[in-house]
């Protein structure tokens, strides 16, 4: 009898002493602080940069575990903006997004690696015009969690990737006389993204 009590005991007093495990969080994306941007070459001279000013999306992930980090993520191709509308018809038209068709860039992790103090790679399926491949992003972050003066907790962090849009597609072509074409095929990606936590 003594000896189930002293472990019962151990049992509670073992329990006791483990810290209880961390939760995961869920952080919707703040679209209006959030801008998802690339860069092109143009003619091969000069590089061409615009926006999509739609992205929305989820981030889950458990504090202290960069390897739980989850995003889904979709950017609204007819938000492009390169602050030139005759350019933006064009990008929303078949030559590129094919925006009526197409109405969204989607993003959907898979994994983490190289996880470091810093930031760490998330892995996982890019679809441009119904065409997905797997991609890695370079993260830098999340930041620690801050409160806003409504008392909101919100994140940052910094996405960055680069691919062949023909890969997924965009097959719009012309050369220039001089050699070369007016359009790159790489195209650099870059994602500011703001978060705030999802309560409830």
């Amino acid at each position: 009898m003594k000896r189930s009590i002293r472990t019962l005991v151990g049992v509670l007093s073992l329990s006791l002493a483990v810290p209880a495990l961390a939760v995961a969080e869920t952080w919707v994306i703040d679209t209006a602080h959030t801008v998802s941007g690339f860069t092109v070459r143009h003619m091969m001279i000069t590089n061409v940069t615009g926006v999509f000013e739609a992205t929305k999306g989820t981030i889950e992930y458990t504090p202290g575990d960069p390897g739980s980090v989850k995003a889904d993520i979709a950017i609204e191709t007819k938000s492009v903006n390169t602050r030139i509308s005759r350019r933006d018809d064009d990008l929303r038209s078949n030559n590129f997004f094919n925006a009526e068709k197409h109405p969204a860039i989607t993003f959907k992790s898979k994994r983490v690696q190289n996880a470091r103090p810093e930031g760490f790679e998330l892995v996982g399926d890019l679809t441009i015009r119904d065409v997905t491949r797997e991609v890695v992003l370079k993260v830098e972050g999340p930041t620690p969690p801050i409160r806003d003066p409504q008392g909101n907790r919100r994140v940052g962090a910094n996405a960055t990737t680069t691919i062949n849009r023909k890969d997924f597609g965009v097959n719009w072509h012309r050369a220039i006389e001089a050699g070369g074409v007016i359009v790159s095929d790489e195209v650099k990606i870059n994602i500011e993204i703001e978060a705030v936590e999802k309560k409830g």
